[in-house]
């Protein structure tokens, strides 16, 4: 934190500390539940994937990483590798990596501005050159590669730990999912506002609020609200005190606070942890969506 009497404090000891104030909704672990980035894909990332709760836990890690990408742009025939094709069995998708043949045997999806994608943990992925995506995960950096290279500084793999790396993918990867890119879902908002419900899930929900000059958007919430600027500078009231918000800059709400109101112009991204009945499902029902509409976005929703 780095303003008020909590000021110094970092966001873990504020999480174990005061997690109610903090979180909210009985929220008790050990690290703040929600990760979001901007990340300018130049190049293509390499072909990965993340661990699951269970698999996470046997690594001695509280829980795994399930993610979602909000494309905010992309050149023109920018694509993302998401999950393997039916049929791709484990000795064929090993092959495969070895040869570093990735379009054998995995999904290749066009990508858009605005469309959004949920990634399950187990899910092996990719995406760029040409994209940028605006990200929420849970908070992990446990994950498996099959590059030959090393993440962290390019350096080459000799053979046997790259083949000991692939061979640990194997072991947290998951063929089923298959998921694709959605526009979201809009829900009534006022006038000169639009609400879109990206993507949500047990572990996060994601939207995209834009408001017209002259509108506001009033919220309340519950837990914890990831604000992040996808525009121009905006403003933004929480109790008494207006605040700016530059372009790509992220304030945590914390969910004592209770209260927003959002002022146009402005386009901003928020993330946070949903009750999926009463967040979610409840109201897109309501404003008329169907079921395959509302789980389309995501898990824990059918």
């Amino acid at each position: 934190m780095r303003e008020g009497p909590l000021a110094g404090s970092s966001l873990r000891e504020l999480t174990e500390r005061e997690p109610d104030g903090l979180v909210g909704r009985g929220w008790r672990g050990p690290r703040f539940p929600l990760l979001t980035k901007f990340i300018d894909a130049a190049g293509p990332l390499p072909v990965h994937l993340h661990a699951d709760d269970e698999a996470a836990r046997g690594q001695g890690e509280p829980n795994g990483k399930t993610e979602a990408w909000h494309i905010l742009d992309a050149e023109p025939g920018a694509t993302a590798l998401v999950g393997v094709e039916p049929g791709v069995d484990r000795d064929r998708l090993r092959r495969a990596l070895l040869e570093q043949d990735f379009d054998a045997v995995m999904r290749r999806l066009p990508v858009r501005a605005g469309l959004t994608l949920y990634v399950p943990a187990g899910t092996l992925h990719s995406f760029g050159p040409g994209t940028l995506v605006y990200e929420i995960e849970q908070t992990s950096d446990l994950q498996e590669h099959a590059m030959r290279h090393r993440m962290e500084d390019g350096a080459a793999l000799g053979n046997e730990q790259w083949h000991t790396n692939v061979d640990a993918l194997l072991g947290q990867w998951k063929p089923d999912p298959r998921p694709e890119f959605v526009p979201g879902l809009r829900w009534p908002a006022g006038d000169g506002v639009v609400r879109v419900i990206l993507c949500a899930g047990p572990y996060f929900a994601l939207e995209r609020w834009q408001v017209r000059a002259g509108a506001r958007l009033d919220h309340a919430f519950a837990t914890a609200l990831v604000l992040s600027n996808a525009g121009a500078p905006a403003s933004f009231t929480c109790g008494d005190r207006p605040q700016e918000l530059d372009r790509a800059q992220t304030v945590l709400l914390p969910a004592a606070l209770g209260r927003v109101r959002v002022h146009g112009p402005a386009d901003v991204l928020v993330g946070y942890l949903p009750d999926l009945e009463h967040d979610i499902r409840r109201p897109l029902a309501g404003a008329g969506y169907g079921p395959a509409a509302i789980s389309a976005l995501g898990e824990g929703l059918s």
